[in-house]
Parts: structure tokens; sequence; C-alpha cells
């Protein structure tokens, strides 16, 4: 067996090239992944290298409604009515030697690249600059992706066996809402220890969020401003309530801390109702995004609560009462903590300090992930670090620091043989 760093040194232009090769291939949604997604091309392009790297076993996994309808209706996760067609997850097994297994989880869907012209190099031509490798997914998340199977290569090019079951997976419709992980967690994938790659700025992420998004739209009574009395403004009724729900944020902001993660928190996001200025509003609706904290607080509390504010509002309001407000609630992912202290956060503990000769900084994440399904639907022993920083992703002129991706490739190979060599 050689040495991994030195190894790892001798690829370097071969890792290099690959995660080149994965970011020039264009597998962005459609539509946050309503319309569809371009997935296709990179999975064949991960298969190829998967097969040459000798996997075990190579499984495409096709996204499909029946199991997003399962997952919302047991866990309140899933985003029903995407267009699934030709979009399939893909896992790569390399088997071990009956140590403890390890599962790498990934995104290969990107968002669009947006505004060109706010491209300083086309998105889909990848370029390095200053020790920077640029273009769409670079750092959100085909870093990630890329490190966990170079991770395995650089142990194989090394001339190491692998002490225990190491999956790589490549998921679909990530962006548009974690659709991908959660047919794999459903349809039974599992492992001993799960590394999520999304990209952390050297930080070891142990908890976010989660979140609940609504719609509340409102009817009114529309004519000219001018006899304003003989009408009902939907904007105003829309805004008393937006005040009863800050106060509700207020309380929560009193009441919830935690030693990750900011406050719990409501967004009004989009607001629109009414014709022109010389007309009362006769409809109005606003959107809303509501994060909320892990352990202290549930889906189902979140839920609650913002029915019982918008219900009591109507309910003291002559109009409201009589023509009571449309909740829909549209979309919502759920919160993520791991235990901080616990086998499988403490051996990567040691394994980075190994590496890098300080302890890693352990954080809570503003943005949620799919390390939330692999946690609370697959229950495995879930952590999140990988390549990238959070103000690259979905921002033109993306990119990831090369030596951030090369170091990711080091520490999960050397994960990979530390968690193998424990004992079940």
């Amino acid at each position: 067996m050689r040495d991994l760093r030195e190894t790892l040194e001798e690829h370097r232009e071969e890792y290099i090239r690959r995660l080149s090769e994965l970011v020039a291939i264009d597998t962005h949604d459609l539509g946050h992944g309503i319309e569809g997604g371009l997935e296709k091309e990179g999975q064949e392009y991960m298969a190829a290298l998967f097969e040459e790297m000798g996997a075990s076993r190579i499984t495409r996994d096709p996204l499909r409604e029946e199991i997003i309808e399962q997952c919302r209706k047991e866990h309140h996760e899933g985003n029903p009515g995407h267009n699934n067609e030709g979009r399939y997850n893909l896992y790569a097994l390399f088997r071990g030697n009956g140590g403890r297994s390890l599962l790498f989880n990934s995104h290969i869907d990107t968002m669009p690249p947006g505004d060109l012209g706010e491209w300083r190099t086309p998105p889909f031509e990848p370029s390095i600059q200053d020790g920077k490798l640029y273009g769409l997914g670079s750092a959100d998340m085909k870093g990630g992706l890329m490190a966990s199977a170079m991770a395995v290569k650089l142990l194989k090019d090394a001339g190491y066996e692998l002490p225990g079951d190491v999956m790589v997976t490549s998921v679909c419709d990530e962006e548009g809402g974690g659709n991908g992980s959660m047919v794999a967690a459903m349809n039974g994938l599992r492992a001993d220890g799960v590394i999520n790659c999304e990209g952390t700025d050297d930080e070891l992420v142990l908890a976010h969020m989660g979140f609940v998004f609504f719609r509340v739209d409102f009817v009114g009574k529309a004519n000219h401003s001018g006899a304003k009395w003989l009408g009902v403004s939907a904007i105003e009724k829309a805004w008393k309530v937006i005040n009863a729900l800050s106060e509700m944020e207020h309380q929560w902001l009193l009441e919830y801390r935690h030693p990750l993660l900011p406050a719990p928190n409501m967004n009004i996001g989009v607001i629109c109702g009414g014709t022109a200025g010389s007309t009362v509003a006769g409809e109005c609706y606003f959107e809303t995004c509501i994060h909320y904290l892990p352990g202290q607080m549930s889906y189902e509390q979140v839920v609650r609560e913002f029915h019982r504010i918008v219900e009591g509002v109507s309910a003291y309001d002559p109009w409201l009462k009589d023509h009571p407000p449309k909740i829909t609630m549209y979309q919502a992912g759920g919160a993520f903590e791991m235990e901080r202290e616990n086998l499988f956060v403490n051996t990567f503990r040691q394994v980075y300090r190994n590496l890098k000769g300080r302890p890693v900084r352990t954080v809570g994440s503003p943005a949620g992930s799919d390390s939330r399904i692999w946690k609370n639907i697959a229950g495995c022993p879930t952590i999140q670090f990988g390549p990238g920083r959070l103000e690259q992703c979905h921002s033109p002129n993306e990119y990831v620091e090369l030596q951030a991706y090369l170091d990711c490739i080091l520490l999960y190979a050397q994960m990979i043989l530390a968690w193998g060599a424990e004992r079940r």
C-alpha cells in the first residue's frame, strides 16, 4: 500500500479532470424539478466512471410518483407532480471486508444558470483560475459528488482494500425539494453512517432548520376607491393576518434557542393583489416560508400554529368570518440534527484532526439539505461535510476551490478506512 497523500498528488490532474468533465455536462432542473430535469447525461457519465472503477453493483433507481406520495403521507416530505421522465438515481456499491458501511450522498442536478450575461466564463465550460474551478454545479454539488467517487478511487490507486462496504449515491431532483434522496431512503438504502457531501466551507454541519411553505388567498370586494367604504380590500385583510403572524414569529424569537442555529423565523416572500391604485383590491394572496428548529419544534406544530393564527384573526373579523382565507401548504422539509456525541461523529472529528492538525468547527446550516432525509427517514447516523461554500450556490460564476476538493478526497478516503475499521 502506498501513501495516500503521495498517491493523491500523483493523480491530482486526473481527479481534477474528472470533476471538470462532470461540470461540463448540463444537468439542471427545469422549473425547480416540476417540469423535469436534465440529469440523465450526467448519470450516464457517473455510471461509466463507476464501471471503470470496478463497482460491485451499479443501480439505476427511477423516480416514481407513488413513492413520493407515500413519503409525503408517512413523513410530511415529498414534492408530488414533478415530471420524472428519464430521471433516475444512481447507486454504486463497492464491497468491503465486513467492516462498518459508509454511504456518500450527493445530488447531480443543479439550478439553471440564470442570466448568462452575468457569467464571466460560460457555465458549462469549466475553467481554472487562481486555484478555483469555475462552472455551474462545481460547488453545488458536483465537487462533493466527485470527491466521494475519487476517494474510493484514491484507495484503489494506492492499493488499499475497503474495510467496509462503500456506496456512492448520485440522486436527482434535490433542487426540487429532495425527491431523489426520498426515493432512495424509501426504497431501503441504508448504511452504518452517511456523509452528505454538500459544501460546508471546511465546517462540520450537524443541524439545519426545517421549513414549511404556505400560500394564503383572500377574497375582498372590488369597487372604485372613491367609494372605498362600499368595498372590502383583500390586501388590507391579508396585511391584518400578516401582522398577527409576525406576532407569532416574535413569540418564537423569545421562546426558542438552539446552540447551532438561529431562532425560528417567518419570511413573507411574495404578496400579490389588486388591479389598480384606483380600485379596492378584490383579491390578494401571500406566500411565506417558515423555518423551525429541530427537536424543539415540529412540522405538526408549525402547521397547527399557522392555522390557529389565520383562523383566529378571521373569527374576529366580520368579513373574514364569512369569507375565510384559503390556506395551502405547498412544500415542506424536515429539520435535521445529529447527536454531537456519537461514534460516527467522533470518528470523523478524529480523522479531520489527524489530517489537518486542528479540531473541525461544528456548526448548523441555515439552508436545508438531504441530510434530514438520511437521518429522519432512513434512520442513519448522518453528517454533512463537503467542498464548496454556501455563498457560491445558486449564483453566477460559481466555483469550488481545488484545494478544498482535493482535501475532501483525502479526508473521505481516510474516513472510509477509519469507519470501516470500527467494530459493529
